[in-house]
């Protein structure tokens, strides 16, 4: 098969879309499969060097949020021409913006079938970006726009039984097929926790916790910090690790001198996935986490493969992953009760190296082999099914 991908976002960014885009690809790419993507350009130098074929579209800044961009309309269309020409029997969009009416009209044109992935639980995102809008108005906004973008796809793919329920509520009728992102357990197979917290300073027998994710308002990192206060006051050594940037940054820091936790918390931006985030991973005695918007939850899975117990609250995507607390505990929804919880497990060392045992054999489970294989599959009943009817 040769598949059109198209997203308004990719690496250099950083986020969970582009870390799917890339599992998915290579695990398509393995099974022998083609995949050409078309991404924005990023003002920042990034090298497409040995990846799977990409397309970068020139692309402008977007407001309110520097990390993105908006391809530029008239760049798309001159690619017209040449994916007409590409032999591709399917389309695959990623993001609901500039790309998905593009997807949608290049698959139309092409008479093959579109399909797309539903990453991102706007309902409780967009709030925080257009804040001068009351949120239940913003709200509405949000599924009546998912609702007519999904009634114009072949089918939709959500990566949680969670994101799935929510649709439904909102009226999308479109054929929807729960497919996670897999996990790439070699990625992470060798990170060096103790090279990492030599690197920060961080002493061996130092309790740390590490959070890793996109710093924005959405990911409820305010939620962490009052917890951590919590826990400091019991354990005044106790160390917070927060990995990633984001528009929430600034605000973030602020709190953390506001809350008095500047000696407990340390900011380390974007690590590369390649050798950094493996180590920050596995420098951590537990990963915490207390995000209500996520629709997979890939930093969990991320720090299962690593060998780190989970204690996350359990909403949306989250809830597939931790429920079944194998190298995992789900906390509840309170700052004291869940500091309670990390209290418990720092102070039982044989329980945490039962759960990073569980929890390597946990996110193998997720393998990218077979998630891929099951996109492939999707791929190919639509192309013999409703491929064929479009086509006619």
């Amino acid at each position: 098969m040769r598949i059109l991908m198209i997203s308004d976002v990719y690496f250099p960014r950083i986020n969970g879309v582009s870390t799917s885009i890339q599992t998915f690809r290579r695990g398509l790419h393995a099974a022998g499969h083609e995949t050409l993507l078309v991404a924005p350009e990023y003002p920042t130098e990034y090298s497409d060097a040995g990846q799977e074929p990409i397309i970068r579209v020139p692309s402008r800044y977007l407001p309110r949020d520097p990390e993105d961009r908006i391809l530029r309309q008239g760049a798309l269309r001159s690619l017209r021409s040449e994916l007409k020409r590409g032999g591709f029997d399917l389309v695959h969009v990623q993001t609901p913006f500039i790309a998905h009416y593009y997807g949608v009209s290049v698959a139309r044109e092409l008479g093959v079938p579109v399909i797309e992935t539903y990453h991102t639980y706007f309902e409780e995102y967009l709030h925080h970006y257009v804040p001068l809008i009351p949120r239940s108005v913003m709200r509405f906004v949000a599924r009546r726009f998912t609702v007519s973008q999904c009634s114009a796809l072949d089918a939709l793919v959500v990566p949680s039984m969670a994101m799935q329920k929510a649709l439904e509520d909102y009226g999308v009728r479109c054929p929807m097929h729960i497919i996670p992102t897999g996990m790439e357990m070699e990625r992470f197979a060798n990170g060096d926790g103790r090279r990492f917290r030599e690197r920060l300073g961080i002493p061996a027998d130092r309790p740390t916790l590490v959070h890793v994710g996109r710093i924005a308002h959405e990911k409820n990192i305010d939620f962490l910090l009052r917890m951590f206060v919590r826990l400091v006051k019991r354990k005044p050594q106790a160390m917070l690790v927060v990995a990633g940037e984001g528009p929430a940054l600034e605000h973030c820091k602020s709190y953390v001198e506001s809350l008095q936790l500047s000696a407990n918390v340390r900011f380390v931006g974007y690590l590369s996935r390649e050798r950094e985030l493996p180590d920050c991973y596995n420098a951590g005695d537990l990963f915490v986490f207390s995000s209500k918007t996520e629709t997979q939850g890939l930093v969990l899975l991320e720090a299962m493969a690593c060998g780190t117990p989970v204690v996350s609250t359990a909403y949306m995507g989250t809830a597939d992953i931790v429920k079944p607390e194998r190298g995992a505990r789900v906390a509840p929804d309170d700052e004291e009760g869940f500091a309670n919880l990390v209290v418990e497990l720092l102070n039982d060392p044989d329980r945490r190296r039962v759960m990073s045992a569980e929890a390597r054999t946990y996110a193998s489970t997720w393998s990218a082999g077979a998630t891929a294989t099951r996109m492939a599959e999707l791929y190919s009943s639509l192309i013999a099914g409703e491929g064929k009817q479009l086509a006619a």
